[in-house]
């Protein structure tokens, strides 16, 4: 059984994790696949929203400790594995969608928040579970999670390693949407849409600004709004949009 499935619908890819029997859990197989799945996505120009789920459960209940090294550089682990994926999954251009259908727990936790946007359903969890193996957060964990929470918070989930609903996920902002379970596949599909609308190469250029905006000053990033506005006002969808406004339609964009 293939630990990564990927599927197109049209201008939506969708990648599946697929050990369902280890929820999801990542493996040296899955870490591969996972990273063809990404390069397929990154060289398909028709693609312009990635959605990252679960089969079975569980989004992805974090490393599979029964692949785990007893003894090593665990260090060294994460410079070969999660490192290279997490890489090319930033390196994507497109919006991509974490659809955690279920618990998503220490690297999965990280993985959905490596995401640009997260959906969830009532029976949703989130676990930053690295301190219940005597570990830290790993994966981007570190990065992202005190961006979206604050320190105070993350130092909280990552200390006491308890688990959230998806409720409590979306107070706190981890979660972009609440999605109802019985309406779960179709709400999915409608906002990655709504994203696959939007003029995708505007999204890369928002995407990579705001990321780079944690380290730059203020004069730095008017330059890079400068170079980022240069590259979208040449865009065939700038010109689209300029149209649809002055004809008072809803414009088409094409992601060009």
């Amino acid at each position: 059984m293939a630990p990564i499935i990927l599927d197109k619908d049209g201008k939506i890819a969708y990648l599946i994790m697929n050990r369902p029997e280890k929820m999801n859990a990542f493996n040296r197989d899955m870490h591969q696949a996972f990273i063809d799945a990404l390069i397929k996505v990154k060289n398909d120009s028709d693609i312009r929203v990635l959605v990252i789920t679960g089969t079975g459960r569980a989004f992805n209940a974090g490393q599979d400790l029964g692949e785990t090294p007893q003894e090593g550089d665990y260090g060294e682990v994460l410079r070969k594995t999660y490192h290279p994926l997490l890489e090319n999954l930033l390196s994507l251009e497109i919006p991509v969608i974490a659809a955690v259908n279920g618990v998503a727990a220490g690297a999965g936790f990280s993985l959905a928040l490596n995401c640009d946007f997260r959906l969830a359903h009532e029976k949703t969890s989130f676990v930053q579970a690295f301190i219940n193996v005597g570990l830290v957060p790993d994966f981007g964990s570190f990065y992202f999670l005190p961006r979206m929470v604050g320190y105070a918070k993350a130092l909280e989930l990552s200390v006491l390693g308890e688990k959230i609903s998806s409720e409590e996920a979306y107070r706190l902002g981890l979660v972009n949407k609440l999605i109802p379970l019985e309406n779960w596949e179709q709400g999915v599909k409608e906002f990655a849409l709504q994203l696959a609308e939007k003029p995708t190469k505007a999204v890369g250029l928002i995407k990579k600004s705001l990321r780079q905006s944690f380290q730059a000053t203020l004069e730095e990033m008017l330059e890079m709004e400068a170079h980022a506005q240069k590259i979208a006002g040449r865009t065939e969808d700038h010109k689209e949009g300029v149209m649809a406004f002055l004809e008072k339609r809803k414009p088409n964009f094409s992601g060009k």
